[in-house]
C-alpha cells in the first residue's frame, strides 16, 4: 500500500536502522510540605421533644461557626454538610413510641494557618456534644509542586534516553512522542497523601478555661510524576 502524493508513509513502530528509536520512562518523586489541613467538625443534640432538640442544635451549631470564624483568614473555606434530626425509637413495647430525638449537623473547615489549627481543633472539641475529624494535609491542585514533579520526570526521560544513545556512540536525533503514564485513564500526575484522622469528642462538662493547643505536626506530602517519552537518534557506532 503506497500513501497518497504530498502525505508521509506510515510511522515504523520501532524505528529504522538510520533513525533507531529509544522509548524511555522518566520518573519524580518529590517530598514537600503540605498547603492545607482540612477538619470535620459533627455538632450533635438530642431531646425527647423535637423542636428542643432542633433548637439546640441550631445553638450548638451556631456556636462551632462563630468559633471557627474568629481564625479569620486562618480558614479557608467553611463549609455545612450533611444535617440530620433523628428520632430514636423504644425497644420495647407493641407500638412504636419516641424515646428521644437525635440532631446532627457536620461542619468542613479547611485552613493553611497550621499554627491556628491546633488551638482551633482543640477549643472545637471541648465543646459540648462536638465530635472532630481530622486533619487531613493535602497540597493545593493547582500547586506549583505538580508542575515541578512533571517537568523533573520529563528531565530525567531526557537525561535517561540521552545516556543510552551515549552508550552506543549516538546522539538523540529528535522527540517523537512524550505521554503520561496511564493517560489513557485520565490518571493524575501528583497523588496527595492525607494523614490518620484524629478523632476526639466533647463532652457535656464545663471547662474554667481553654485547654491547651495540641501540637499537630504537619505530614509531609508525596508527590510522584511519571511520562513515557520516545525518541529518534543517530545511526549507533556498533563497531568500535
Amino acid at each position: 500500500m503506497t500513501s497518497a502524493p504530498g502525505h508521509p508513509g506510515p510511522a515504523t513502530p520501532y524505528g529504522t536502522p538510520e533513525a533507531p528509536r529509544i522509548a524511555v520512562r522518566g520518573e519524580a518523586h518529590l517530598e514537600v510540605d503540605p498547603e492545607t489541613a482540612r477538619i470535620g467538625v459533627t455538632v450533635q443534640s438530642r431531646g425527647t421533644d423535637r423542636r428542643e432538640a432542633l433548637a439546640d442544635l441550631t445553638r450548638r451549631n451556631t456556636g462551632a461557626l462563630d468559633l471557627i470564624k474568629t481564625y479569620g483568614e486562618a480558614v479557608e473555606r467553611l463549609e455545612t454538610g450533611a444535617f440530620s434530626i433523628t428520632p430514636e425509637l423504644t425497644k420495647h413495647g407493641r407500638g412504636e413510641r419516641i424515646r428521644a430525638y437525635h440532631g446532627r449537623v457536620h461542619i468542613t473547615a479547611e485552613l493553611t494557618d497550621f499554627t491556628a489549627l491546633g488551638e482551633l481543633t482543640t477549643r472545637l472539641a471541648d465543646l459540648d456534644l462536638t465530635q472532630v475529624d481530622g486533619p487531613w494535609w493535602a497540597l493545593r491542585p493547582d500547586s506549583p509542586t505538580h508542575r515541578r514533579a512533571r517537568q523533573q520526570a520529563v528531565r530525567e526521560a531526557v537525561q535517561r534516553a540521552r545516556e543510552y544513545a551515549e552508550a552506543l556512540g549516538a546522539t538523540l536525533a529528535a522527540l517523537v512522542e512524550l505521554a503520561d503514564v496511564g493517560a489513557e485513564n485520565a490518571q493524575p500526575y501528583g497523588m496527595e497523601t492525607y494523614s490518620r484522622s484524629m478523632r476526639t469528642k466533647g463532652f457535656d462538662a464545663a471547662a474554667p478555661e481553654d485547654p491547651q493547643a495540641l501540637d499537630l505536626e504537619p505530614e509531609r506530602q508525596h508527590v510522584y510524576a511519571q511520562v513515557n517519552a520516545r525518541f529518534t537518534m543517530t545511526p549507533p557506532a556498533l563497531e568500535r
